[in-house]
Protein backbone atom coordinates (compact mmCIF):
# COMPACT_ATOMS: atom_id res chain seq x y z
CA UNK A 1 0.00 0.00 0.00
CA UNK A 2 1.31 3.25 -1.04
CA UNK A 3 1.70 6.57 0.80
CA UNK A 4 -0.77 8.43 -0.37
CA UNK A 5 0.62 12.18 0.45
CA UNK A 6 -1.12 14.93 -1.50
CA UNK A 7 -0.53 18.45 -2.81
CA UNK A 8 0.83 20.75 -1.06
CA UNK A 9 1.56 18.17 2.20
CA UNK A 10 3.46 16.06 -0.03
CA UNK A 11 5.99 18.53 -1.83
CA UNK A 12 6.55 20.08 1.91
CA UNK A 13 7.54 16.49 3.05
CA UNK A 14 9.55 16.06 -0.19
CA UNK A 15 11.78 18.74 0.40
CA UNK A 16 12.18 18.68 3.79
CA UNK A 17 13.96 15.41 3.45
CA UNK A 18 16.05 16.37 0.60
CA UNK A 19 17.00 19.67 2.83
CA UNK A 20 17.61 17.06 5.49
CA UNK A 21 19.86 14.63 3.88
CA UNK A 22 21.85 17.84 2.41
CA UNK A 23 22.70 19.43 5.90
CA UNK A 24 23.15 16.10 7.22
CA UNK A 25 26.01 15.73 4.39
CA UNK A 26 27.09 19.23 5.12
CA UNK A 27 27.44 18.93 8.76
CA UNK A 28 29.90 16.20 7.95
CA UNK A 29 31.80 17.76 4.94
CA UNK A 30 32.07 21.41 6.57
CA UNK A 31 34.47 20.52 9.11
CA UNK A 32 36.43 17.90 7.10
CA UNK A 33 36.68 20.70 4.04
CA UNK A 34 37.74 23.32 6.79
CA UNK A 35 40.38 21.09 8.30
CA UNK A 36 41.71 18.52 5.76
CA UNK A 37 43.45 15.77 6.89
CA UNK A 38 43.83 17.32 10.07
CA UNK A 39 39.62 17.39 10.40
CA UNK A 40 39.93 13.52 10.07
CA UNK A 41 42.39 12.86 12.63
CA UNK A 42 40.78 15.32 14.59
CA UNK A 43 37.17 12.95 14.45
CA UNK A 44 39.62 9.94 15.10
CA UNK A 45 41.41 11.90 17.92
CA UNK A 46 37.32 12.65 19.09
CA UNK A 47 36.53 8.86 18.83
CA UNK A 48 39.42 8.12 20.76
CA UNK A 49 38.64 10.93 23.18
CA UNK A 50 35.11 9.36 24.39
CA UNK A 51 36.78 5.65 24.77
CA UNK A 52 39.45 6.59 26.97
CA UNK A 53 36.92 8.85 29.14
CA UNK A 54 34.82 5.79 29.29
CA UNK A 55 37.71 3.70 30.13
CA UNK A 56 38.41 6.61 33.18
CA UNK A 57 35.16 6.95 34.21
CA UNK A 58 35.82 2.99 34.76
CA UNK A 59 38.60 2.94 36.99
CA UNK A 60 37.39 5.97 38.51
CA UNK A 61 34.55 3.57 39.90
CA UNK A 62 36.23 -0.07 40.62
CA UNK A 63 39.42 1.47 42.09
CA UNK A 64 40.43 3.41 45.07
CA UNK A 65 43.39 5.98 46.53
CA UNK A 66 45.45 8.15 44.28
CA UNK A 67 44.80 6.02 41.10
CA UNK A 68 41.14 6.88 41.35
CA UNK A 69 41.44 10.37 41.65
CA UNK A 70 43.87 10.52 38.97
CA UNK A 71 41.05 8.15 37.00
CA UNK A 72 38.10 10.89 37.80
CA UNK A 73 40.63 13.79 36.83
CA UNK A 74 41.12 12.60 32.89
CA UNK A 75 37.57 12.01 33.02
CA UNK A 76 36.92 15.32 33.55
CA UNK A 77 39.88 16.55 32.08
CA UNK A 78 39.83 14.93 28.60
CA UNK A 79 36.66 15.96 26.97
CA UNK A 80 37.06 19.25 28.47
CA UNK A 81 40.35 19.12 26.69
CA UNK A 82 38.90 17.70 23.19
CA UNK A 83 36.22 20.67 23.36
CA UNK A 84 38.97 23.07 23.28
CA UNK A 85 40.76 21.66 20.71
CA UNK A 86 38.33 21.25 18.22
CA UNK A 87 36.68 24.66 19.06
CA UNK A 88 40.59 26.26 18.56
CA UNK A 89 41.30 24.35 15.22
CA UNK A 90 38.04 23.89 13.67
CA UNK A 91 36.47 27.86 14.30
CA UNK A 92 33.22 28.57 12.63
CA UNK A 93 33.48 24.89 11.29
CA UNK A 94 32.03 23.20 14.03
CA UNK A 95 29.60 25.63 15.05
CA UNK A 96 28.40 25.64 11.52
CA UNK A 97 28.34 21.85 11.29
CA UNK A 98 26.94 21.90 14.49
CA UNK A 99 23.65 24.06 13.12
CA UNK A 100 23.80 22.12 10.17
CA UNK A 101 23.07 18.79 11.69
CA UNK A 102 20.38 20.11 13.69
CA UNK A 103 18.58 21.45 10.70
CA UNK A 104 19.30 18.22 9.36
CA UNK A 105 17.58 16.64 12.40
CA UNK A 106 14.49 19.28 12.42
CA UNK A 107 13.84 18.77 8.63
CA UNK A 108 14.43 14.80 9.14
CA UNK A 109 11.53 14.56 11.65
CA UNK A 110 9.03 16.96 9.89
CA UNK A 111 9.75 14.87 6.53
CA UNK A 112 8.83 11.51 8.83
CA UNK A 113 5.52 12.74 10.30
CA UNK A 114 3.05 10.98 8.72
CA UNK A 115 4.85 7.98 7.28
CA UNK A 116 3.84 5.99 10.17
CA UNK A 117 7.32 5.72 11.80
CA UNK A 118 6.50 6.93 15.24
CA UNK A 119 2.91 6.03 15.76
CA UNK A 120 2.38 5.00 18.95
CA UNK A 121 -1.49 4.08 19.92
CA UNK A 122 -1.90 5.89 23.05
CA UNK A 123 -4.31 4.92 25.88
CA UNK A 124 -8.07 4.75 25.48
CA UNK A 125 -9.83 7.12 27.47
CA UNK A 126 -13.03 5.49 28.92
CA UNK A 127 -16.13 8.31 30.23
CA UNK A 128 -16.71 8.06 34.25
CA UNK A 129 -19.25 9.32 36.38
CA UNK A 130 -17.85 11.86 38.94
CA UNK A 131 -17.09 9.19 42.33
CA UNK A 132 -19.86 9.49 45.02
CA UNK A 133 -17.26 8.65 48.33
CA UNK A 134 -13.44 9.35 47.06
CA UNK A 135 -10.62 8.71 49.97
CA UNK A 136 -7.15 10.39 49.35
CA UNK A 137 -4.22 9.34 51.46
CA UNK A 138 -1.27 12.31 51.74
CA UNK A 139 1.75 12.36 53.01
CA UNK A 140 2.73 15.86 53.63
CA UNK A 141 6.56 15.04 53.67
CA UNK A 142 6.24 13.96 49.93
CA UNK A 143 8.02 16.24 47.84
CA UNK A 144 9.32 18.46 50.44
CA UNK A 145 6.03 19.49 51.38
CA UNK A 146 3.96 19.60 48.04
CA UNK A 147 0.38 19.47 50.71
CA UNK A 148 0.68 21.91 51.80
CA UNK A 149 2.40 24.36 49.19
CA UNK A 150 -0.17 23.87 46.87
CA UNK A 151 -3.10 23.50 49.38
CA UNK A 152 -3.69 19.80 48.30
CA UNK A 153 -5.93 18.92 51.16
CA UNK A 154 -7.89 21.87 50.95
CA UNK A 155 -8.90 21.98 47.38
CA UNK A 156 -9.42 17.71 47.64
CA UNK A 157 -12.40 18.94 50.64
CA UNK A 158 -13.77 21.42 48.64
CA UNK A 159 -14.85 18.88 45.87
CA UNK A 160 -15.94 16.39 48.31
CA UNK A 161 -12.96 13.72 49.23
CA UNK A 162 -12.23 12.64 52.32
CA UNK A 163 -8.47 13.40 53.28
CA UNK A 164 -5.92 10.99 55.33
CA UNK A 165 -3.47 12.98 56.52
CA UNK A 166 -0.50 10.76 57.12
CA UNK A 167 1.71 11.66 60.41
CA UNK A 168 5.02 12.23 59.43
CA UNK A 169 6.01 11.02 62.98
CA UNK A 170 4.72 7.94 63.51
CA UNK A 171 4.53 5.39 60.34
CA UNK A 172 1.72 3.81 58.67
CA UNK A 173 0.36 1.19 56.83
CA UNK A 174 -0.84 2.43 53.95
CA UNK A 175 -2.25 -0.67 52.21
CA UNK A 176 -4.17 -0.97 55.48
CA UNK A 177 -5.55 2.50 55.59
CA UNK A 178 -6.27 1.77 51.95
CA UNK A 179 -8.34 -1.82 52.93
CA UNK A 180 -10.09 0.09 55.49
CA UNK A 181 -11.63 3.28 53.32
CA UNK A 182 -13.01 0.04 50.88
CA UNK A 183 -14.32 -1.44 53.76
CA UNK A 184 -16.31 1.88 54.89
CA UNK A 185 -17.57 2.37 51.58
CA UNK A 186 -15.20 4.70 49.38
CA UNK A 187 -15.71 3.96 45.66
CA UNK A 188 -12.65 5.86 44.74
CA UNK A 189 -8.90 5.43 46.26
CA UNK A 190 -6.03 8.44 45.58
CA UNK A 191 -2.34 8.98 47.18
CA UNK A 192 -0.68 12.69 46.98
CA UNK A 193 2.90 10.52 47.57
CA UNK A 194 5.96 9.05 46.23
CA UNK A 195 5.12 6.40 43.61
CA UNK A 196 6.01 3.50 46.09
CA UNK A 197 3.07 4.46 47.98
CA UNK A 198 1.20 5.03 44.72
CA UNK A 199 1.77 1.38 44.16
CA UNK A 200 1.14 0.49 47.38
CA UNK A 201 -2.80 1.32 47.21
CA UNK A 202 -3.08 1.14 43.23
CA UNK A 203 -2.97 -2.43 44.48
CA UNK A 204 -6.00 -2.43 46.96
CA UNK A 205 -7.62 0.00 44.49
CA UNK A 206 -6.86 -3.20 41.56
CA UNK A 207 -8.10 -5.55 43.80
CA UNK A 208 -11.63 -4.49 44.55
CA UNK A 209 -11.37 -2.77 40.88
CA UNK A 210 -12.26 0.46 41.96
CA UNK A 211 -10.16 3.97 40.05
CA UNK A 212 -7.76 5.21 41.47
CA UNK A 213 -6.50 8.75 41.45
CA UNK A 214 -2.89 9.88 41.27
CA UNK A 215 -1.75 13.12 42.20
CA UNK A 216 1.76 14.60 41.96
CA UNK A 217 2.84 15.75 44.92
CA UNK A 218 5.95 13.21 45.03
CA UNK A 219 9.62 14.35 43.79
CA UNK A 220 10.13 12.95 40.90
CA UNK A 221 6.37 11.56 39.64
CA UNK A 222 7.41 9.05 36.72
CA UNK A 223 3.99 7.56 37.24
CA UNK A 224 2.00 10.92 36.68
CA UNK A 225 4.51 11.92 33.96
CA UNK A 226 3.88 8.79 32.03
CA UNK A 227 0.20 9.27 32.56
CA UNK A 228 0.42 12.64 30.68
CA UNK A 229 -0.34 14.54 34.18
CA UNK A 230 0.81 17.73 35.36
CA UNK A 231 3.61 17.54 37.60
CA UNK A 232 4.45 21.15 38.52
CA UNK A 233 0.55 21.46 39.76
CA UNK A 234 -0.64 18.48 41.85
CA UNK A 235 -3.56 20.54 42.38
CA UNK A 236 -4.56 20.37 39.10
CA UNK A 237 -4.75 16.45 39.24
CA UNK A 238 -7.71 16.71 41.78
CA UNK A 239 -9.58 18.01 38.99
CA UNK A 240 -10.21 14.51 37.81
CA UNK A 241 -12.76 14.30 41.07
CA UNK A 242 -15.21 16.03 38.70
CA UNK A 243 -14.41 16.45 34.86
CA UNK A 244 -12.38 13.05 35.12
CA UNK A 245 -11.92 10.15 32.43
CA UNK A 246 -10.57 7.00 33.18
CA UNK A 247 -7.42 5.12 31.64
CA UNK A 248 -6.88 1.08 31.94
CA UNK A 249 -3.38 0.45 32.75
CA UNK A 250 -1.16 -2.18 34.09
CA UNK A 251 0.52 -3.12 37.14
CA UNK A 252 3.87 -5.23 37.35
CA UNK A 253 4.44 -7.64 40.95
CA UNK A 254 7.96 -8.56 42.03
CA UNK A 255 7.19 -11.42 44.40
CA UNK A 256 3.75 -9.61 44.92
CA UNK A 257 4.89 -6.19 45.64
CA UNK A 258 3.05 -4.04 43.96
CA UNK A 259 4.74 -0.99 41.41
CA UNK A 260 3.77 1.41 38.97
CA UNK A 261 7.30 2.09 37.67
CA UNK A 262 10.09 -0.52 38.27
CA UNK A 263 11.81 -2.86 39.84
CA UNK A 264 15.78 -2.68 39.85
CA UNK A 265 18.66 -5.21 41.02
CA UNK A 266 22.11 -5.11 41.36
CA UNK A 267 24.49 -2.36 42.00
CA UNK A 268 22.08 0.27 42.28
CA UNK A 269 19.80 -1.88 44.24
CA UNK A 270 22.44 -2.62 46.91
CA UNK A 271 23.82 0.69 47.50
CA UNK A 272 20.21 2.30 48.57
CA UNK A 273 20.34 -0.32 51.39
CA UNK A 274 23.28 1.46 52.51
CA UNK A 275 22.37 3.13 56.01
CA UNK A 276 23.97 6.35 54.96
CA UNK A 277 22.51 6.66 51.19
CA UNK A 278 20.05 8.83 52.03
CA UNK A 279 22.58 11.26 54.07
CA UNK A 280 25.62 10.79 51.40
CA UNK A 281 24.47 9.33 48.29
CA UNK A 282 27.76 10.76 46.30
CA UNK A 283 30.37 9.35 49.04
CA UNK A 284 28.39 5.75 49.66
CA UNK A 285 28.21 4.78 46.03
CA UNK A 286 32.28 5.74 45.56
CA UNK A 287 32.82 3.93 48.54
CA UNK A 288 30.61 0.59 47.60
CA UNK A 289 30.92 0.11 44.12
CA UNK A 290 34.74 -0.82 43.42
CA UNK A 291 33.30 -4.02 45.70
CA UNK A 292 30.12 -4.55 43.48
CA UNK A 293 31.22 -3.97 40.39
CA UNK A 294 34.26 -6.51 40.57
CA UNK A 295 32.13 -8.84 42.10
CA UNK A 296 33.85 -8.76 45.30
CA UNK A 297 30.36 -7.93 47.39
CA UNK A 298 26.65 -8.55 46.47
CA UNK A 299 24.81 -11.40 44.79
CA UNK A 300 25.55 -12.80 41.52
CA UNK A 301 22.27 -12.50 39.52
CA UNK A 302 21.00 -14.42 36.58
CA UNK A 303 17.73 -12.80 34.90
CA UNK A 304 15.80 -15.23 32.45
CA UNK A 305 12.99 -13.39 30.51
CA UNK A 306 11.07 -14.34 27.18
CA UNK A 307 14.18 -16.92 26.03
CA UNK A 308 16.88 -15.30 27.02
CA UNK A 309 19.43 -15.66 30.06
CA UNK A 310 21.34 -12.71 31.38
CA UNK A 311 24.36 -14.33 33.08
CA UNK A 312 25.79 -12.17 35.74
CA UNK A 313 24.58 -8.38 35.16
CA UNK A 314 25.27 -5.53 37.34
CA UNK A 315 21.99 -4.02 37.21
CA UNK A 316 18.62 -5.33 35.88
CA UNK A 317 15.87 -2.85 35.75
CA UNK A 318 12.28 -4.47 35.07
CA UNK A 319 9.85 -1.74 34.72
CA UNK A 320 5.60 -1.52 33.81
CA UNK A 321 5.71 -1.09 30.53
CA UNK A 322 9.15 -0.83 28.47
CA UNK A 323 10.93 2.90 28.75
CA UNK A 324 12.14 4.43 25.61
CA UNK A 325 15.58 4.25 25.24
CA UNK A 326 16.15 5.24 21.38
CA UNK A 327 14.90 8.63 21.59
CA UNK A 328 17.48 11.20 23.72
CA UNK A 329 14.76 13.74 24.09
CA UNK A 330 12.16 11.58 25.56
CA UNK A 331 14.73 8.83 27.14
CA UNK A 332 12.93 7.37 30.43
CA UNK A 333 9.84 7.83 29.56
CA UNK A 334 7.00 4.92 28.44
CA UNK A 335 4.82 5.69 25.38
CA UNK A 336 2.22 3.51 26.84
CA UNK A 337 1.49 2.10 30.05
CA UNK A 338 -0.92 -0.26 28.70
CA UNK A 339 0.95 -2.81 26.07
CA UNK A 340 0.50 -5.77 28.71
CA UNK A 341 4.41 -6.50 28.88
CA UNK A 342 6.95 -5.45 30.86
CA UNK A 343 10.78 -3.92 30.20
CA UNK A 344 13.67 -5.55 30.94
CA UNK A 345 17.59 -3.61 30.93
CA UNK A 346 20.33 -5.28 31.81
CA UNK A 347 23.56 -4.17 32.25
CA UNK A 348 27.14 -6.08 32.40
CA UNK A 349 30.57 -4.76 32.09
CA UNK A 350 33.48 -6.17 33.37
CA UNK A 351 36.40 -4.29 31.96
CA UNK A 352 37.41 -0.95 31.34
CA UNK A 353 37.25 -1.86 27.36
CA UNK A 354 33.72 -2.93 27.62
CA UNK A 355 32.81 0.36 29.75
CA UNK A 356 34.44 2.17 26.30
CA UNK A 357 31.74 -0.23 23.46
CA UNK A 358 28.76 0.85 26.14
CA UNK A 359 29.67 4.00 25.23
CA UNK A 360 30.81 3.51 21.24
CA UNK A 361 29.22 0.46 20.20
CA UNK A 362 25.74 1.17 18.49
CA UNK A 363 25.08 -2.39 20.36
CA UNK A 364 26.87 -3.56 22.66
CA UNK A 365 27.36 -6.67 23.73
CA UNK A 366 26.80 -5.49 27.79
CA UNK A 367 22.96 -3.97 26.94
CA UNK A 368 20.49 -6.01 26.94
CA UNK A 369 16.90 -4.24 26.14
CA UNK A 370 13.87 -6.62 25.65
CA UNK A 371 10.52 -6.99 26.33
CA UNK A 372 8.65 -10.35 28.36
CA UNK A 373 5.28 -11.39 30.64
CA UNK A 374 7.75 -12.47 33.52
CA UNK A 375 10.63 -11.85 34.48
CA UNK A 376 12.54 -14.32 36.90
CA UNK A 377 15.65 -13.03 39.00
CA UNK A 378 18.06 -15.50 40.43
CA UNK A 379 20.73 -15.44 43.13
CA UNK A 380 23.63 -17.32 44.59
CA UNK A 381 22.04 -16.35 48.03
CA UNK A 382 18.88 -16.92 49.36
CA UNK A 383 17.81 -13.01 49.26
CA UNK A 384 18.26 -10.38 46.90
CA UNK A 385 18.14 -6.38 47.62
CA UNK A 386 15.77 -4.82 45.48
CA UNK A 387 14.79 -1.19 44.74
CA UNK A 388 10.82 -1.32 43.90
CA UNK A 389 9.64 2.18 42.86
CA UNK A 390 12.72 4.07 44.62
CA UNK A 391 11.94 2.28 48.19
CA UNK A 392 15.00 0.07 49.43
CA UNK A 393 13.63 -3.83 49.93
CA UNK A 394 14.90 -7.54 50.57
CA UNK A 395 12.81 -10.14 49.04
CA UNK A 396 13.18 -13.74 49.06
CA UNK A 397 15.49 -15.58 45.89
CA UNK A 398 14.14 -15.96 43.14
CA UNK A 399 12.14 -13.28 42.54
CA UNK A 400 9.32 -13.57 40.00
CA UNK A 401 7.98 -10.52 38.30
CA UNK A 402 5.01 -10.00 35.87
CA UNK A 403 2.45 -7.98 34.65
CA UNK A 404 -1.12 -7.72 34.94
CA UNK A 405 -2.44 -6.36 32.07
CA UNK A 406 -5.31 -3.63 32.49
CA UNK A 407 -5.49 -4.64 36.10
CA UNK A 408 -5.80 -0.57 37.40
CA UNK A 409 -8.26 2.02 36.29
CA UNK A 410 -6.61 5.08 36.66
CA UNK A 411 -9.06 8.12 37.00
CA UNK A 412 -7.58 11.59 35.21
CA UNK A 413 -8.50 14.93 34.73
CA UNK A 414 -9.99 14.89 30.98
CA UNK A 415 -7.53 18.42 30.30
CA UNK A 416 -3.94 17.42 30.72
CA UNK A 417 -1.05 18.10 29.68
CA UNK A 418 -0.96 14.72 27.87
CA UNK A 419 2.45 12.50 26.95
CA UNK A 420 4.47 14.18 24.48
CA UNK A 421 4.36 12.03 21.13
CA UNK A 422 7.34 10.31 19.60
CA UNK A 423 9.48 11.98 17.66
CA UNK A 424 10.11 10.25 13.77
CA UNK A 425 13.66 8.21 14.13
CA UNK A 426 15.93 9.32 11.96
CA UNK A 427 15.35 6.27 9.26
CA UNK A 428 18.18 7.84 6.65
CA UNK A 429 16.95 5.21 3.90
CA UNK A 430 13.42 6.22 4.21
CA UNK A 431 14.48 10.17 3.99
CA UNK A 432 16.37 8.68 0.62
CA UNK A 433 13.13 7.09 -0.92
CA UNK A 434 10.60 10.76 0.18
CA UNK A 435 13.89 12.96 -1.04
CA UNK A 436 14.16 10.87 -4.65
CA UNK A 437 10.24 10.26 -5.31
CA UNK A 438 8.27 12.21 -8.42
CA UNK A 439 5.08 10.24 -7.83
CA UNK A 440 2.39 10.53 -4.49
CA UNK A 441 2.79 6.32 -3.98
CA UNK A 442 6.49 5.67 -4.00
CA UNK A 443 7.26 5.68 -0.27
CA UNK A 444 5.64 2.23 1.38
CA UNK A 445 3.35 2.86 4.15
CA UNK A 446 4.95 1.56 7.52
CA UNK A 447 2.60 -0.23 9.80
CA UNK A 448 0.21 1.99 11.71
CA UNK A 449 1.72 1.01 15.20
CA UNK A 450 5.38 0.51 16.71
Amino acid sequence: MGLDLSGRAYRQQRWAARTALAAGGLAVLVPLAYGGVGGVLLLVAGAAGLGLSAVAVWWTLTLRGPVRWAAATVAVALPAALVALFAATLFWALLASVALWTVAVWSGRYALRGTGSARVRVMRERKAAPPKRAVLIMNPRSGGGKVDRFALKEKAERLGAQVVLLDPDQPQDVTALARKAVAEGADLLGVAGGDGTQARVAAVAAAYDIPFLVISAGTRNHFAMDLGLDRDDPAACLDALGDGVELRVDLGFANGRPFVNNASFGAYAAIVQSPGYRDDKIGTSLELLPDLLTRQQGPRLTARAAGTTLEAPHAVLVSNNPYRTDDPFGFGRRDRLDAGVLGVLGVRVDSAAEAAALLLDPAPAGLTILTATEVVIEADRPEIEAGIDGEALVLPAPVHCRITPGALRVRVPRKRPGVPPRAPRLDWRLLRKLAATVGRTAVHRRGPFL
